[in-house]
């Protein structure tokens, strides 16, 4: 079963009917194929051949077109030339189906006249209202024994089980199919999503989080469709069910130049936006396609308990040591085995075993004290995970330490995998493991980084998603100061315009006044006392180091003058047509670390937040963070605990500890300016000073981009829209 309200979804899972446009009696062709593998998987509704070149296909009457068809196909699987898709799919909307697998490419992946086809096929789908699988893909199994559904051109199936696969790519579904039957993977369903013309990940992945038959939920994606919506459904999914993902392209883009250093990061950084966005949404990202399974067997069979204390039963110390070692990495530590779970041990093991953890039995372990010494692991309550390890010695054969290994979890079953070694063919033993709920992995590291993940994953289940903080701010005002500047034609906000929007939303700001001469800078300097900064206000003139636009450290009035006489000057030669309305001078925030806020509206995401380490090495240390607006405050912490910079934050080398707190609330704070503040297209705060433990941080410069205006219609399109023509 799928989601109930998921429109088109039930006919693609579910059908009762099939009509194949395109089945041919050619060999070879993926028509022929095709219907076959329908055929030949046992679908258990009926199955029409469409092609008016055939009387039958296979043994089955074939009919010249949809209309002669003597039922309406509740799914039909389209195998026709590019051109002649579209008309089939209004053909098929016309009869009424309601879902279609279309296989043939031709479209938006060959550039020019497919971009083209493609949107008057989609254009055709959505007016008869038929839910479309591709174009230009690989097709959708279904292993439910009601349904029995093939709808692909590989005559390879995967055995029923709990893991339900969505890609991107076809030519990696069939390679993963094959990969599935030979590592003994078991799934419920697999859906190739080609060109996502109509349903994709985002569909699929809200009707898998409600089918009951599935238990883990796998994604392959190059990008993604909806960013936005990604993160909704992923957030509702991940309620109920893991979901793990690798996602290709990690490598970063060239980027256009943008009006701020976020607008460009965010470009550049696309791979740590998607890092950002699986975390929010508690999506397991794999860092290749050998993980992601490793993943996948360990979630698909693990009881639903957590912890990460983990416990390492070996007859061969060498890899139980480099088991111990990657414990660390996966996030997990060894259980410490009380003194008393200690002493059982050793009652039946050899003396010269290690009862300590790892607990080594030595090679000459025997079936029995192999489930023995399993039972007291499984049994301690300081113990979550087990990893088993054997090297087939003897009489103790490894389809007699699986046998034995089986019956001591089934008994007090907890998150355990095992790692058999040998020389000859283990296929038989590493088969009865997994068919009982134990995956085999063929190095120990393999299997305990997916113990972490699986640990990770139950950390996640355990913590309470709290919805983003609000704050009390000064919305309507600071909306007014931005429709004001994007009313004189403004396309950014400069560092002094800016801080007036930020104190609207309870940024802390040094305090400070715009000056145009020497006697208002010496008068403001008195009244605010010493030390200072002196900046340069221009529209013109985005990083103000780079023009000599910035002084610091004035601390007293003769150098106040000094350094707005020389900045002048400066100026007028290295910058001589730039707008200069004037010159902040404000309290020298000294000390803090410098950190970089970002807000950038990207066009797929929405609004997008990004924390990193700021001032004027942002761009080359690129150590950033990005997150998806609204943020939580654990995912404010994250931000900030995901960077580099963070070992400084805490305090290096007898410097205090950054205040935290603060860095977390500016954050939050600005999530929800971003949220609130439709025009603004993208921000910088850059440096944010975060200042020792409970002093605060301090907003220094600031830099604010607006969205532009929508464009006028012209006046001839005004006039024919105001006639009705």
């Amino acid at each position: 079963m799928v989601a109930k309200g998921a429109d088109g979804l039930p006919a693609l899972f579910s059908p009762r009917s099939i009509a194949v446009i395109g089945a041919s009696r050619r060999a070879g062709s993926v028509g022929a194929s095709m219907f076959q593998n329908i055929l030949g998987a046992g679908f258990t509704g009926v199955v029409y051949p469409v092609n008016p070149s055939w009387e039958s296909v296979g043994g089955v009457r074939c009919y010249p077109k949809v209309a002669s068809l003597p039922e309406v196909p509740d799914l039909a699987v389209v195998i026709v030339p590019a051109p002649a898709v579209e008309p089939t799919v209004e053909e098929l909307g016309r009869r009424g189906t309601r879902a279609a697998i279309v296989i043939s490419a031709g479209f938006k992946e060959i550039g020019g006249e497919g971009v083209e086809r493609e949107h008057e096929l989609v254009a055709t789908a959505r007016r008869w209202k038929v839910r479309l699988v591709g174009p230009n893909c690989f097709g959708v199994i279904n292993t439910d024994p009601e349904v029995r559904l093939n709808a692909t051109f590989s005559d390879t199936l995967p055995p029923p089980g709990n893991i339900a696969f969505v890609s991107q790519s076809g030519a990696l579904g069939a390679g993963i199919l094959h990969y599935a039957q030979v590592q003994r993977i078991g799934f419920t369903k697999f859906v190739s999503v080609g060109n996502r013309a109509g349903i994709d990940e985002n569909d699929l992945l809200a009707a898998l989080a409600d089918d009951e038959r599935t238990r883990v939920i796998l994604l392959y994606v190059e990008s993604l469709a909806a960013g936005r919506r990604f993160l909704e459904v992923a957030e509702a999914a991940t309620k109920r069910k893991p979901v793990l993902c690798i996602k290709s392209g990690r490598t970063p883009q060239g980027a256009a130049a943008a009006l701020s250093h976020t607008g460009s990061l965010a470009r550049a950084q696309s791979d740590r936006l998607y890092d950002g966005l699986f975390l929010q949404s508690r999506v397991l990202r794999a860092s290749s396609l050998a993980e992601l399974f490793q993943m996948a067997k360990v979630f698909a069979s693990a009881p639903d308990l957590g912890g990460s204390r983990l416990a390492i039963l070996t007859n061969s110390g060498g890899p139980a040591i480099l088991a111990a070692d990657a414990a660390p990495r996966a996030g997990l530590s060894l259980a410490s085995l009380p003194e008393h779970r200690q002493e059982r041990l050793r009652r039946f093991l050899s003396p010269n075993a290690s009862v300590r953890n790892p607990v080594d039995m030595t090679a000459d372990a025997t079936p029995e004290t192999y489930a023995r010494a399993l039972r007291e692991l499984l049994g301690d309550t300081s113990v979550d995970q087990v990893l088993a390890i054997a090297t087939p010695t003897g009489t103790s054969t490894g389809l007699a330490i699986a046998k034995a290994w089986l019956d001591a979890w089934k008994e007090r079953p907890k998150p355990t995998v095992a790692c058999l070694f040998g020389v000859e063919d283990l296929s038989e033993e590493v088969a009865l493991l997994e068919s009982g709920g134990i995956p085999n992995f063929t190095f120990p590291e393999e299997g305990v980084r997916a113990l972490g993940r699986w640990a990770e994953w139950q950390d996640w289940k355990r913590r309470v998603r709290k919805p983003p903080p609000t704050f009390q701010v000064e919305r309507a005002k600071a909306r007014r100061l931005l429709e004001r500047a994007r009313h004189r034609g403004q396309r950014a906000l400069g560092d002094y315009e800016a801080r007036e929007v930020l104190r609207c939303y309870g940024f802390k700001i040094p305090e400070g006044g715009l000056v145009h001469n020497e006697r208002e800078a010496r008068e403001l300097a008195e009244r605010i006392g010493y030390p200072l900064v002196l900046k340069v206000v221009s529209p013109d003139i985005l990083h103000k180091t780079d023009v000599g636009g910035v002084a610091l450290g004035l601390r007293d009035a003769a150098s106040v003058a000094a350094a707005l006489r020389g900045m002048q000057q400066r100026l007028a030669k290295v910058a001589p047509t730039s707008r200069v309305e004037g010159f902040l001078l404000e309290r020298m925030v000294e000390g803090g670390r410098e950190l970089i806020l970002g807000v950038q509206r990207d066009p797929e995401f929405g609004p997008v937040i990004v924390f990193g380490m700021g001032g004027i090495y942002v761009e080359v240390l690129k150590d950033v963070s990005f997150r998806l607006v609204p943020i939580t405050q654990r995912s404010a912490e994250h931000m900030v605990e995901g960077t580099l910079g963070y070992r400084l934050l805490q305090g290096v080398r007898g410097e205090p500890p950054a205040d935290l707190g603060a860095v977390h609330e500016a954050l939050l704070r600005l999530s929800q300016f971003a949220r609130e503040q439709e025009l603004v297209g993208e921000l910088d705060i850059n440096p944010l000073l975060a200042l020792p433990s409970g002093k605060g941080a301090v907003a220094v410069d600031c830099r604010i981009g607006l969205v532009p205006p929508p464009a006028r219609p012209s006046s001839r399109s005004a006039r024919r829209s105001s006639t009705g023509r």
